[in-house]
């Protein structure tokens, strides 16, 4: 029979303390993943990528792995996979490894936002869609979309869509000074669309534009099968209903690859040094050569040589006015 001790008697020695499940040592040394199986994100579902393997082409549905922390995957992204890569049904893979990305499509949701939001990763190519008419053509995103290729390090192009409806020609007329290719495109023109394919072969491409300019349409005729939903336009409003809810990447049969992107209403650059959007109106910028220095070219500066190039009759007055409408939201925001 043991005999029970006096309380005074206990001392450190008789106090086991447990550690925490936080506080064990976790060894630093982490999976190399030699062996992941280098893939392609074309979809995003709900913390589910869809992947295609760049060896033999596999769907592979995949979750991201726990040492990525909160790290972004987006559409575009190329990856590493391991766990069950083979593609069957109820598998799921990891991933292990973003790789670095060549480019980065990023917006905000306005100029006064500035979380940026990643839109596409490594596209080459950036096909704003507008249409002529039905609904109406919105220069201002244009422009906006414009800067964004420009500071992403893609290749921006224009498609005009619904030319069998009205006469492209003073849309097309307001970017030809810019060096952006201009494609447009209407039921009833299949030279249009054959360039539109030449555009795209063997390039990655991401579709933007406001909804009901006819992106999913387009997609749908260049991607057999894809079933991109359509949508029309708003009588009352004059705008697009959203159609495509998430970005995702087809492969187009002549080779290349389009990524579908929801329609867009607004178009934030909060990420973009206001000092580097002249650069993405190219008519402009060489008119700037004869400014005085420190002009930063907005609507106050008393000796800027776009007012002269107006006067001149060498600018449209809408270009300079686009300009230095986005400019002006660009300064407000740097300078909060």
């Amino acid at each position: 029979m043991s005999r029970r001790r006096s309380p005074a008697s206990y001392d450190e020695s008789d106090v086991r303390v447990r550690p925490g499940r936080g506080s064990r040592p976790r060894s630093k040394i982490r999976p190399a993943h030699r062996n992941a199986v280098p893939g392609t994100v074309v979809a995003v579902d709900r913390g589910r990528y869809t992947c295609v393997t760049q060896d033999d082409e596999r769907t592979v549905i995949a979750m991201t792995a726990r040492e990525l922390g909160r790290k972004a995957v987006v559409v575009g992204d190329r990856v590493g996979l391991v766990g069950d890569v083979s593609g069957r049904d109820d598998t799921l893979a990891r991933i292990v490894r973003v790789h670095a990305r060549t480019t980065t499509l990023r917006r905000s949701a306005d100029d006064e936002d500035p979380v940026e939001r990643v839109i596409v990763a490594n596209a080459e190519q950036l096909m704003i869609v507008t249409s002529v008419t039905d609904p109406e053509p919105r220069p201002r995103l244009i422009d906006r979309c414009l800067v964004a290729a420009y500071d992403s390090g893609m290749t921006p192009f224009l498609c005009v869509t619904k030319s069998d409806l009205e006469d492209p020609a003073k849309l097309r007329d307001a970017y030809a000074p810019l060096d952006v290719p201009i494609i447009v495109t209407g039921w009833d023109d299949d030279t249009g669309l054959d360039r539109l394919r030449e555009a795209l072969h063997d390039r990655t491409s991401v579709l933007v534009g406001h909804s009901g300019v006819g992106k999913s349409t387009l997609v749908n005729t260049i991607v057999p099968g894809a079933g991109r939903a359509i949508g029309n336009v708003n009588i009352v409003t004059g705008r697009g209903r959203h159609t495509s809810t998430s970005a995702v990447a087809l492969r187009v049969p002549e080779g290349g690859w389009v990524i579908d992107t929801p329609g867009i209403r607004s178009f934030g650059l909060a990420h973009v040094d206001p000092a580097e959007l002249i650069e993405a109106f190219s008519d402009l910028a060489a008119a700037t050569d004869e400014c005085p220095r420190g002009c930063t070219h907005g609507e106050s500066e008393p000796e800027c040589a776009l007012d002269d190039a107006v006067r001149a009759g060498g600018l449209d007055p809408a270009r300079v006015d686009s300009f230095r409408r986005l400019l002006a939201s660009r300064e407000r925001q740097s300078g909060d």
